[in-house]
Protein backbone atom coordinates (compact mmCIF):
# COMPACT_ATOMS: atom_id res chain seq x y z
CA UNK A 1 0.00 0.00 0.00
CA UNK A 2 0.60 3.36 -0.75
CA UNK A 3 2.46 5.76 2.30
CA UNK A 4 0.64 8.96 3.11
CA UNK A 5 2.52 11.69 1.80
CA UNK A 6 3.74 14.51 4.26
CA UNK A 7 1.48 16.34 6.35
CA UNK A 8 -1.26 14.19 4.99
CA UNK A 9 -3.35 12.30 7.94
CA UNK A 10 -3.48 8.96 9.00
CA UNK A 11 -7.80 9.24 8.86
CA UNK A 12 -7.62 11.78 6.03
CA UNK A 13 -5.58 8.90 4.26
CA UNK A 14 -7.82 6.16 4.73
CA UNK A 15 -10.78 8.86 4.01
CA UNK A 16 -9.01 9.80 0.50
CA UNK A 17 -8.32 5.74 0.24
CA UNK A 18 -12.08 4.83 0.72
CA UNK A 19 -13.10 7.76 -1.96
CA UNK A 20 -11.22 6.56 -4.66
CA UNK A 21 -12.64 2.70 -3.67
CA UNK A 22 -16.14 4.15 -4.42
CA UNK A 23 -15.29 6.05 -7.52
CA UNK A 24 -15.06 9.58 -5.24
CA UNK A 25 -12.26 12.22 -5.75
CA UNK A 26 -9.49 12.46 -3.61
CA UNK A 27 -9.84 14.80 -0.48
CA UNK A 28 -7.27 17.68 -0.48
CA UNK A 29 -4.94 17.58 1.91
CA UNK A 30 -3.89 20.48 4.06
CA UNK A 31 -6.83 22.77 4.48
CA UNK A 32 -8.31 21.60 7.88
CA UNK A 33 -4.35 22.47 9.10
CA UNK A 34 -4.71 26.28 7.58
CA UNK A 35 -2.69 25.83 4.75
CA UNK A 36 -3.69 28.88 2.71
CA UNK A 37 -2.55 27.84 -0.56
CA UNK A 38 -5.25 27.61 -3.64
CA UNK A 39 -6.98 24.30 -3.83
CA UNK A 40 -6.80 22.63 -6.93
CA UNK A 41 -9.35 22.42 -9.36
CA UNK A 42 -9.92 18.61 -9.09
CA UNK A 43 -9.29 18.63 -5.06
CA UNK A 44 -12.13 17.17 -3.00
CA UNK A 45 -13.18 19.15 0.12
CA UNK A 46 -14.79 17.68 3.10
CA UNK A 47 -17.55 19.26 4.29
CA UNK A 48 -19.35 18.81 8.46
CA UNK A 49 -22.72 20.13 9.18
CA UNK A 50 -23.44 21.57 12.41
CA UNK A 51 -27.36 21.60 13.21
CA UNK A 52 -29.24 19.50 10.66
CA UNK A 53 -33.15 21.22 10.64
CA UNK A 54 -34.90 22.24 7.98
CA UNK A 55 -32.92 24.87 6.91
CA UNK A 56 -29.37 23.04 7.27
CA UNK A 57 -30.84 19.93 5.16
CA UNK A 58 -31.79 22.46 2.36
CA UNK A 59 -27.99 23.16 2.09
CA UNK A 60 -27.00 19.61 2.70
CA UNK A 61 -28.85 18.64 -0.43
CA UNK A 62 -27.22 21.47 -2.45
CA UNK A 63 -24.04 20.47 -1.57
CA UNK A 64 -24.09 17.15 -2.23
CA UNK A 65 -24.87 17.98 -5.56
CA UNK A 66 -21.39 19.25 -6.20
CA UNK A 67 -18.75 17.47 -7.20
CA UNK A 68 -15.62 19.26 -5.68
CA UNK A 69 -17.15 18.69 -1.88
CA UNK A 70 -17.57 15.55 -0.03
CA UNK A 71 -19.63 15.69 3.30
CA UNK A 72 -18.03 13.74 5.76
CA UNK A 73 -20.02 14.32 9.12
CA UNK A 74 -22.98 15.67 10.61
CA UNK A 75 -23.83 16.74 14.09
CA UNK A 76 -27.26 17.46 15.91
CA UNK A 77 -28.66 17.02 19.03
CA UNK A 78 -32.02 15.59 18.06
CA UNK A 79 -31.35 12.16 17.11
CA UNK A 80 -33.71 11.79 14.26
CA UNK A 81 -32.66 14.74 12.71
CA UNK A 82 -29.05 13.91 13.25
CA UNK A 83 -30.20 9.84 11.70
CA UNK A 84 -31.90 11.63 8.97
CA UNK A 85 -29.23 13.80 7.36
CA UNK A 86 -26.59 10.77 7.84
CA UNK A 87 -28.65 8.80 6.24
CA UNK A 88 -29.34 11.51 2.93
CA UNK A 89 -25.34 11.40 2.72
CA UNK A 90 -24.80 7.82 2.16
CA UNK A 91 -27.98 7.09 -0.08
CA UNK A 92 -26.86 9.67 -2.17
CA UNK A 93 -23.72 8.67 -2.29
CA UNK A 94 -24.62 5.04 -2.61
CA UNK A 95 -26.03 5.89 -5.69
CA UNK A 96 -22.63 6.81 -7.27
CA UNK A 97 -21.17 3.71 -7.05
CA UNK A 98 -21.00 0.27 -8.67
CA UNK A 99 -21.65 -1.37 -4.92
CA UNK A 100 -24.58 0.35 -4.48
CA UNK A 101 -23.57 1.24 -1.10
CA UNK A 102 -21.79 4.08 0.97
CA UNK A 103 -21.20 3.87 4.65
CA UNK A 104 -18.81 7.16 4.88
CA UNK A 105 -20.95 9.66 6.83
CA UNK A 106 -20.19 9.92 10.55
CA UNK A 107 -22.45 11.53 12.78
CA UNK A 108 -22.20 13.28 16.18
CA UNK A 109 -24.20 15.01 18.83
CA UNK A 110 -21.18 17.00 20.26
CA UNK A 111 -20.10 19.57 17.37
CA UNK A 112 -16.37 19.43 19.01
CA UNK A 113 -15.95 15.97 18.18
CA UNK A 114 -16.73 16.82 14.33
CA UNK A 115 -14.33 20.34 14.91
CA UNK A 116 -11.31 17.61 15.65
CA UNK A 117 -11.61 16.06 12.53
CA UNK A 118 -8.26 16.86 10.31
CA UNK A 119 -9.96 15.76 7.38
CA UNK A 120 -12.91 18.22 7.47
CA UNK A 121 -12.08 21.33 5.90
CA UNK A 122 -15.57 23.18 6.40
CA UNK A 123 -18.39 23.44 7.83
CA UNK A 124 -22.01 24.41 7.48
CA UNK A 125 -23.58 25.81 10.84
CA UNK A 126 -27.54 26.16 11.09
CA UNK A 127 -28.17 25.99 14.70
CA UNK A 128 -30.85 27.58 16.73
CA UNK A 129 -29.45 31.46 17.00
CA UNK A 130 -28.27 31.52 20.32
CA UNK A 131 -26.06 28.12 19.37
CA UNK A 132 -23.36 30.36 16.39
CA UNK A 133 -20.78 32.30 17.79
CA UNK A 134 -19.45 29.50 19.99
CA UNK A 135 -19.73 26.67 17.42
CA UNK A 136 -18.12 29.65 14.84
CA UNK A 137 -15.31 30.39 16.93
CA UNK A 138 -13.96 26.86 17.46
CA UNK A 139 -14.41 26.03 14.13
CA UNK A 140 -12.16 29.13 13.50
CA UNK A 141 -9.65 28.00 15.53
CA UNK A 142 -10.03 24.44 14.46
CA UNK A 143 -8.97 26.26 10.98
CA UNK A 144 -11.97 25.03 9.24
CA UNK A 145 -13.47 27.50 6.50
CA UNK A 146 -17.24 28.60 7.76
CA UNK A 147 -20.75 28.93 6.10
CA UNK A 148 -23.03 29.71 9.00
CA UNK A 149 -27.06 30.71 8.56
CA UNK A 150 -28.07 34.06 9.41
CA UNK A 151 -28.94 36.43 12.06
CA UNK A 152 -25.44 35.74 12.46
CA UNK A 153 -25.57 36.61 16.34
CA UNK A 154 -27.51 36.99 19.57
CA UNK A 155 -25.66 39.77 20.99
CA UNK A 156 -23.42 42.74 19.67
CA UNK A 157 -20.65 41.53 21.49
CA UNK A 158 -20.72 38.23 19.81
CA UNK A 159 -20.90 39.90 16.55
CA UNK A 160 -17.71 42.14 16.97
CA UNK A 161 -15.82 38.62 18.76
CA UNK A 162 -16.54 36.62 15.83
CA UNK A 163 -15.51 39.14 13.01
CA UNK A 164 -11.55 38.95 15.24
CA UNK A 165 -12.01 35.20 15.01
CA UNK A 166 -12.40 35.29 11.83
CA UNK A 167 -10.13 37.80 10.77
CA UNK A 168 -7.44 36.18 13.08
CA UNK A 169 -7.48 32.44 11.99
CA UNK A 170 -7.63 33.51 8.52
CA UNK A 171 -10.90 31.70 7.58
CA UNK A 172 -12.87 32.27 4.64
CA UNK A 173 -16.78 33.37 5.81
CA UNK A 174 -19.89 33.06 4.49
CA UNK A 175 -23.31 34.49 6.10
CA UNK A 176 -26.12 33.30 4.69
CA UNK A 177 -27.84 36.26 3.77
CA UNK A 178 -28.51 34.86 0.53
CA UNK A 179 -30.45 37.76 -0.90
CA UNK A 180 -26.88 39.61 -2.00
CA UNK A 181 -26.82 36.71 -4.64
CA UNK A 182 -30.14 37.70 -5.84
CA UNK A 183 -30.35 39.57 -9.01
CA UNK A 184 -33.03 42.03 -7.76
CA UNK A 185 -31.39 43.19 -4.62
CA UNK A 186 -27.66 43.50 -6.53
CA UNK A 187 -29.98 45.75 -8.93
CA UNK A 188 -31.55 47.72 -6.81
CA UNK A 189 -28.81 48.74 -4.51
CA UNK A 190 -26.51 49.42 -8.13
CA UNK A 191 -29.04 51.71 -8.94
CA UNK A 192 -29.44 53.47 -5.94
CA UNK A 193 -25.83 53.52 -5.63
CA UNK A 194 -25.66 54.88 -8.81
CA UNK A 195 -27.68 57.72 -7.83
CA UNK A 196 -30.65 57.01 -10.04
CA UNK A 197 -33.01 58.14 -7.04
CA UNK A 198 -31.31 61.33 -6.95
CA UNK A 199 -30.15 61.72 -2.79
CA UNK A 200 -31.25 59.36 -0.78
CA UNK A 201 -33.93 60.97 2.17
CA UNK A 202 -34.95 57.87 3.85
CA UNK A 203 -35.35 53.74 3.56
CA UNK A 204 -38.27 51.89 4.87
CA UNK A 205 -37.77 48.53 6.03
CA UNK A 206 -41.11 45.98 6.60
CA UNK A 207 -40.06 43.03 9.14
CA UNK A 208 -41.96 41.65 12.27
CA UNK A 209 -41.64 42.67 15.78
CA UNK A 210 -38.83 41.92 18.46
CA UNK A 211 -38.54 38.43 20.53
CA UNK A 212 -40.15 38.33 24.14
CA UNK A 213 -39.38 36.16 27.25
CA UNK A 214 -39.64 32.54 26.42
CA UNK A 215 -43.16 31.68 28.40
CA UNK A 216 -44.03 28.33 26.78
CA UNK A 217 -45.33 25.77 29.32
CA UNK A 218 -43.25 22.53 29.90
CA UNK A 219 -43.90 19.50 28.14
CA UNK A 220 -43.29 15.91 27.85
CA UNK A 221 -39.60 15.85 26.50
CA UNK A 222 -39.02 14.23 23.30
CA UNK A 223 -37.15 10.90 22.92
CA UNK A 224 -33.67 11.42 21.38
CA UNK A 225 -33.54 14.67 22.20
CA UNK A 226 -30.57 15.87 24.38
CA UNK A 227 -32.71 19.09 25.40
CA UNK A 228 -29.51 19.86 27.83
CA UNK A 229 -27.29 20.52 24.90
CA UNK A 230 -30.26 22.03 22.68
CA UNK A 231 -30.48 25.06 25.70
CA UNK A 232 -26.35 25.45 26.04
CA UNK A 233 -25.75 29.07 27.02
CA UNK A 234 -28.90 29.66 27.25
CA UNK A 235 -31.23 29.53 30.36
CA UNK A 236 -32.31 26.63 31.90
CA UNK A 237 -35.96 25.30 31.18
CA UNK A 238 -38.69 22.58 30.25
CA UNK A 239 -38.98 21.32 27.09
CA UNK A 240 -41.11 22.63 24.77
CA UNK A 241 -41.97 21.14 21.08
CA UNK A 242 -42.64 24.91 19.78
CA UNK A 243 -39.04 25.59 20.48
CA UNK A 244 -37.65 21.86 19.13
CA UNK A 245 -40.30 20.25 16.94
CA UNK A 246 -40.50 16.76 16.86
CA UNK A 247 -39.82 14.95 13.83
CA UNK A 248 -37.77 15.85 10.79
CA UNK A 249 -40.52 17.29 9.20
CA UNK A 250 -42.12 18.58 11.29
CA UNK A 251 -43.37 22.72 11.20
CA UNK A 252 -40.46 25.21 11.51
CA UNK A 253 -39.10 25.67 14.88
CA UNK A 254 -40.50 28.50 16.65
CA UNK A 255 -37.25 29.67 18.87
CA UNK A 256 -37.36 33.24 17.12
CA UNK A 257 -39.89 34.39 18.99
CA UNK A 258 -38.52 34.21 21.99
CA UNK A 259 -35.23 36.42 23.29
CA UNK A 260 -33.30 34.07 25.07
CA UNK A 261 -32.99 32.18 21.29
CA UNK A 262 -33.19 34.71 19.00
CA UNK A 263 -34.60 38.56 18.46
CA UNK A 264 -37.78 37.46 16.57
CA UNK A 265 -38.49 38.61 13.26
CA UNK A 266 -36.35 41.83 14.16
CA UNK A 267 -33.39 40.15 13.38
CA UNK A 268 -34.88 37.16 11.09
CA UNK A 269 -35.93 38.69 8.45
CA UNK A 270 -34.08 42.14 9.35
CA UNK A 271 -30.78 40.06 8.62
CA UNK A 272 -32.41 39.78 5.35
CA UNK A 273 -33.80 43.06 4.97
CA UNK A 274 -31.47 45.31 6.93
CA UNK A 275 -28.93 43.94 5.26
CA UNK A 276 -30.15 45.30 1.64
CA UNK A 277 -30.69 48.50 3.28
CA UNK A 278 -27.05 48.36 4.29
CA UNK A 279 -25.82 47.45 0.81
CA UNK A 280 -27.89 50.22 -0.88
CA UNK A 281 -25.98 52.66 1.22
CA UNK A 282 -22.57 51.68 1.00
CA UNK A 283 -22.68 51.04 5.23
CA UNK A 284 -21.10 47.56 4.94
CA UNK A 285 -18.35 49.05 7.62
CA UNK A 286 -20.59 50.89 9.45
CA UNK A 287 -23.90 51.52 10.72
CA UNK A 288 -26.30 53.71 12.01
CA UNK A 289 -25.48 56.55 14.68
CA UNK A 290 -28.65 57.19 16.33
CA UNK A 291 -31.67 54.79 17.12
CA UNK A 292 -34.75 56.67 17.88
CA UNK A 293 -37.75 54.16 19.58
CA UNK A 294 -41.43 55.44 18.58
CA UNK A 295 -43.13 57.81 21.27
CA UNK A 296 -45.58 54.65 22.35
CA UNK A 297 -43.72 51.78 23.99
CA UNK A 298 -45.81 48.92 23.22
CA UNK A 299 -45.23 49.85 19.57
CA UNK A 300 -43.53 47.20 17.65
CA UNK A 301 -43.01 49.59 14.31
CA UNK A 302 -42.22 53.00 14.18
CA UNK A 303 -38.16 52.76 14.88
CA UNK A 304 -35.98 55.12 13.41
CA UNK A 305 -31.86 54.75 12.58
CA UNK A 306 -30.00 57.70 11.89
CA UNK A 307 -26.74 57.26 10.07
CA UNK A 308 -24.12 60.15 10.22
CA UNK A 309 -24.89 61.62 6.64
CA UNK A 310 -28.51 62.43 7.73
CA UNK A 311 -30.13 59.38 6.39
CA UNK A 312 -33.39 57.68 8.36
CA UNK A 313 -33.74 54.49 8.16
CA UNK A 314 -37.08 53.43 9.18
CA UNK A 315 -38.98 50.30 11.04
CA UNK A 316 -42.53 50.27 9.23
CA UNK A 317 -45.32 48.86 7.45
CA UNK A 318 -46.04 52.00 5.44
CA UNK A 319 -43.71 54.67 3.44
CA UNK A 320 -46.19 57.29 2.89
CA UNK A 321 -49.58 57.10 4.57
CA UNK A 322 -51.72 54.06 2.54
CA UNK A 323 -48.45 52.81 0.65
CA UNK A 324 -47.11 49.74 2.29
CA UNK A 325 -43.59 49.07 1.82
CA UNK A 326 -42.92 45.74 0.04
CA UNK A 327 -39.36 44.63 1.40
CA UNK A 328 -37.14 47.38 1.28
CA UNK A 329 -38.31 50.99 -0.09
CA UNK A 330 -35.46 53.40 -1.05
CA UNK A 331 -36.61 57.32 -1.24
CA UNK A 332 -34.80 59.64 -3.21
CA UNK A 333 -35.17 63.33 -4.25
CA UNK A 334 -35.93 61.89 -8.04
CA UNK A 335 -37.65 58.55 -6.89
CA UNK A 336 -38.09 55.69 -5.49
CA UNK A 337 -37.17 51.90 -5.57
CA UNK A 338 -39.05 49.31 -4.42
CA UNK A 339 -37.42 45.38 -3.67
CA UNK A 340 -38.28 42.27 -2.29
CA UNK A 341 -37.77 38.15 -3.22
CA UNK A 342 -38.60 38.28 -7.12
CA UNK A 343 -40.46 42.32 -7.09
CA UNK A 344 -38.23 45.07 -8.05
CA UNK A 345 -40.10 48.34 -8.86
CA UNK A 346 -39.63 51.80 -9.23
CA UNK A 347 -41.22 55.51 -9.26
CA UNK A 348 -40.94 56.82 -12.39
CA UNK A 349 -41.07 53.49 -13.77
CA UNK A 350 -37.91 54.16 -15.90
CA UNK A 351 -35.79 53.94 -13.38
CA UNK A 352 -35.26 50.46 -13.14
CA UNK A 353 -35.84 49.98 -17.10
CA UNK A 354 -32.56 52.37 -17.68
CA UNK A 355 -29.58 50.21 -17.83
CA UNK A 356 -26.62 50.82 -15.90
CA UNK A 357 -24.16 52.61 -17.90
CA UNK A 358 -20.10 52.17 -17.79
CA UNK A 359 -19.58 54.92 -14.82
CA UNK A 360 -22.27 53.60 -12.50
CA UNK A 361 -22.02 51.32 -9.57
CA UNK A 362 -21.80 47.45 -10.54
CA UNK A 363 -21.74 45.24 -7.74
CA UNK A 364 -20.15 41.53 -7.37
CA UNK A 365 -22.46 39.70 -9.45
CA UNK A 366 -23.14 36.33 -7.57
CA UNK A 367 -23.10 33.03 -8.80
CA UNK A 368 -25.32 31.74 -5.89
CA UNK A 369 -24.84 31.97 -2.36
CA UNK A 370 -23.05 28.52 -1.53
CA UNK A 371 -21.19 28.21 -5.12
CA UNK A 372 -19.41 32.30 -4.14
CA UNK A 373 -18.22 30.19 -0.86
CA UNK A 374 -16.73 27.49 -2.35
CA UNK A 375 -15.09 29.36 -4.71
CA UNK A 376 -13.77 31.73 -2.25
CA UNK A 377 -12.47 28.70 -0.31
CA UNK A 378 -10.16 27.80 -3.23
CA UNK A 379 -9.15 31.76 -4.09
CA UNK A 380 -9.11 32.23 -0.49
CA UNK A 381 -10.84 35.16 -1.28
CA UNK A 382 -14.01 37.11 0.92
CA UNK A 383 -17.23 35.51 -0.14
CA UNK A 384 -20.53 38.68 -0.59
CA UNK A 385 -21.47 38.06 2.57
CA UNK A 386 -18.38 37.76 4.78
CA UNK A 387 -18.26 37.87 8.05
CA UNK A 388 -18.48 41.72 8.63
CA UNK A 389 -20.86 42.21 6.56
CA UNK A 390 -23.26 39.71 8.41
CA UNK A 391 -22.03 41.11 12.17
CA UNK A 392 -22.86 44.61 10.86
CA UNK A 393 -26.27 44.06 9.79
CA UNK A 394 -27.41 41.53 12.58
CA UNK A 395 -26.00 44.78 14.88
CA UNK A 396 -28.47 47.53 13.23
CA UNK A 397 -31.32 44.75 13.92
CA UNK A 398 -30.01 44.34 17.66
CA UNK A 399 -29.50 48.00 18.41
CA UNK A 400 -33.14 48.18 17.23
CA UNK A 401 -34.19 45.60 19.50
CA UNK A 402 -32.48 46.80 22.19
CA UNK A 403 -34.36 50.25 21.85
CA UNK A 404 -37.56 48.74 21.41
CA UNK A 405 -37.18 46.69 24.58
CA UNK A 406 -35.86 49.54 26.58
CA UNK A 407 -37.53 52.20 25.09
CA UNK A 408 -34.86 54.38 25.15
CA UNK A 409 -33.05 56.42 22.16
CA UNK A 410 -29.50 55.21 21.94
CA UNK A 411 -26.32 56.93 20.65
CA UNK A 412 -24.12 54.38 18.85
CA UNK A 413 -20.46 54.51 17.86
CA UNK A 414 -19.80 52.11 14.76
CA UNK A 415 -16.04 52.32 14.68
CA UNK A 416 -15.55 51.63 18.32
CA UNK A 417 -18.73 48.99 18.68
CA UNK A 418 -20.31 50.84 21.61
CA UNK A 419 -22.70 53.25 22.56
CA UNK A 420 -21.47 56.80 23.21
CA UNK A 421 -21.42 58.03 26.81
CA UNK A 422 -24.08 55.65 27.81
CA UNK A 423 -22.92 53.26 30.41
CA UNK A 424 -25.96 51.57 31.06
CA UNK A 425 -26.60 50.42 27.42
CA UNK A 426 -23.09 49.09 27.03
CA UNK A 427 -24.29 46.34 29.74
CA UNK A 428 -26.52 45.56 27.12
CA UNK A 429 -24.20 44.63 24.45
CA UNK A 430 -24.06 40.60 25.88
CA UNK A 431 -25.72 38.64 27.87
CA UNK A 432 -24.81 36.18 30.44
CA UNK A 433 -24.18 32.49 29.35
CA UNK A 434 -25.14 29.41 31.05
CA UNK A 435 -21.58 27.30 32.33
CA UNK A 436 -20.00 25.55 30.85
CA UNK A 437 -21.12 27.57 27.40
CA UNK A 438 -18.76 30.37 27.34
CA UNK A 439 -17.67 32.35 24.28
CA UNK A 440 -14.18 30.62 23.79
CA UNK A 441 -11.09 32.57 24.21
CA UNK A 442 -9.40 33.49 20.57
Amino acid sequence: MTKPSHGLSRRRFIQSTAALAAGLPALASGFALGDEKKVGANDRLGLGFIGVGKQNRGHLDHFLGQKEVQVLAVCDVDTTRRDNAKKAVESRYAEQVKSGAYKGCSDYNDFRELLQRKDIDAVVIATPDHWHAIPVIEACKAGKDIYCEKPLTLTIHEAKTLIDAVRNNKRVFQTGSQQRSEGTFRQACELVRSGRIGKIKAVYVNVGSPSKPCDLPEEKMEPGLDWDRWLGPAPKRGYNSVLSPRGVHDHYPNWRNYREYSGGMMTDWGAHHFDIAQWGLGMDESGPVEIIPPEDPKAERGLRYIYANGIEVVHAEEYEPGKKVRGVAFIGTDGKIFVDRGFLASDPGEIIKTPLGEKDVHLFKSPGHQRNWLDCIRSRERPLCDVEIGARSVTVCHLGNLAYWNHKKLKWDPSKWQFVNDAEADKWLDRERRDPWQLPKL
